[in-house]
């Protein structure tokens, strides 16, 4: 089979054979590798061409013809057009299966190493309603469903693929549960006080987003109302209803985005209660304000954290660097093990909330620098003890080659790498291994279940 000789909108029977890392069923015939919406391995379908490319073609599941023996049914009663999750239809524990594969696939292809020894994928201790942050839109262009009726505004998530659409959601099985009470409100008051949402084309209307927050070990929630203009007597009802129906409300905040970009960013007003709440990681409170970043999954958190300590083994004359360190989580989280904490992040209030929450945890050994990274270490910005650990916790896109550069000028004598993309990680591991650092431990983990993400912690050891 040519792929020239497919066409967009053909219909093809497939066997599924594998797990792509994206969640993308992986079908291939003779040389051609067809990647497939909403496909997985061991079905027969029938799949309907959305993308023909030179090396492969892309494709979605329209009628499975045989099941997999690892298929289940879906919680969700959105799956099928929702973009959050990727594989609620694969059973959880073939899930870890191929996320496991995926990493090995990972390291052995991106990282070029050879056999590479992983420690067995750790799992999810929830794997439904462990979401402790949402984004929803608003919107007046629904994806429309068959014998679905719609409002003039609803509220919902992306369809895969299209920054236009909205899909109408009324449960989702992945946020915290009482999300979908609070977005059933905003939706209910929305209609009856005649809001307008924002169109992401016209560039007309006023309600754009709902960010839900919850403190999942303190119960506290936080509401983000995102408009395009700053008139907050709009959404008072709206507001007020959600204070009077759900317990726990710390904080409503309306957050003003006069831009054309379609983002929650903007002129954060307070409205209600004050302009954070708290978390706890074990033993720690931490504040977390409309912007902060703060691990998604606060039920598998300590057991992220709990593995760097373990792959680090800390020394308490230890002098540890934590860069990318946002709002010092990890820093302060591994703070009692180690002699010194010097924590490193470019985004301001990321650092003014990490010296909060420092001092109310009582942690007088860490010390926080705003500062970009790439530049952070160069003619001796900082005038500080050498590290021992360095600890790396960067963005999607991974290390900047200069942080790398600085990093191996540095010399510690480990490296932890924290990563929620492992193949930017497998790519910057290859220049540390060049450099006279092997690896001690690759360590994934599962922290969104039914969804494609994987978090890997790699250990680095400098060679003597």
């Amino acid at each position: 089979m040519e792929n020239k000789k497919i066409k967009c909108g053909q219909e093809i029977e497939l066997k599924i054979s594998d797990l792509a890392f994206g969640g993308q069923g992986i079908s291939k015939v003779n040389k051609l590798i067809f990647f497939v919406k909403d496909g997985i391995p061991n079905q027969k379908i029938i799949a309907k061409i959305s993308k023909v490319k030179k090396k492969y073609v892309e494709a979605c599941n329209i009628k499975t013809l045989l099941k997999s023996e690892n298929e289940i049914e879906p919680k969700c009663e959105h799956f099928k057009y929702c973009g959050g999750c990727t594989t609620q239809q694969l059973d959880y524990n073939n899930q870890l299966f191929y996320k496991q594969k995926q990493i090995k696939e990972i390291f052995t292809k991106i990282g070029k190493l050879i056999n590479p020894k992983i420690n067995p994928i750790i799992s999810s201790k929830k794997i439904f309603y462990y979401r402790n942050k949402m984004q929803y839109t608003f919107s007046g262009n629904p994806w429309f469903i068959k014998d679905e009726s719609y409002d003039d505004i609803i509220i919902g998530l992306h369809v895969s693929k299209r920054f236009d659409k909205i899909l109408s959601i009324k449960k989702c099985h992945i946020n915290n549960k009482i999300f979908n009470d609070i977005i059933n409100i905003a939706k209910k008051v929305s209609i009856k006080e005649n809001l307008i949402p924002y169109d992401v084309i016209k560039h007309t209307g006023y309600l754009r987003f709902l960010v839900l927050r919850i403190g999942v070990h303190t119960q506290e929630i936080m509401v983000n109302i995102v408009t395009s203009k700053n008139k907050p007597f709009l959404i008072k009802p709206m507001m007020d209803e959600i204070i009077a129906n759900i317990p726990n409300i710390k904080s409503v905040v309306n957050t003003i985005n006069i831009n054309k970009n379609n983002t929650d960013d903007g002129d954060i007003k307070l409205l209600y209660g004050r302009d954070f709440i708290n978390e706890k990681i074990g033993n720690y409170t931490f504040k977390i304000s409309a912007n902060s970043f703060f691990q998604t999954n606060s039920f598998q958190v300590k057991t992220l954290y709990d593995c760097i300590i373990k792959t680090a083994e800390f020394k308490k004359t230890d002098t540890v660097y934590d860069l990318y360190c946002g709002t010092g989580t990890i820093g302060i989280y591994l703070s009692k093990l180690v002699k010194n904490v010097y924590a490193f992040d470019c985004v301001e209030n990321a650092i003014k909330d990490a010296k909060y929450n420092a001092n109310i945890n009582n942690i007088n050994n860490i010390n926080f620098y705003k500062a970009d990274i790439k530049d952070a270490f160069k003619d001796l910005k900082f005038n500080l003890e050498k590290p021992d650990v360095i600890i790396i916790d960067p963005p999607r896109p991974g290390l900047h080659q200069e942080v790398i550069k600085d990093i191996i000028h540095l010399s510690p004598k480990k490296i932890i790498y924290v990563s929620c993309n492992p193949s930017t990680q497998a790519r910057d591991l290859q220049i540390f291994l060049k450099n006279n650092y092997s690896i001690n431990c690759i360590q994934p983990i599962d922290m969104f279940p039914h969804t494609p993400h994987i978090e890997s912690i790699v250990s680095l050891v400098k060679d003597r």
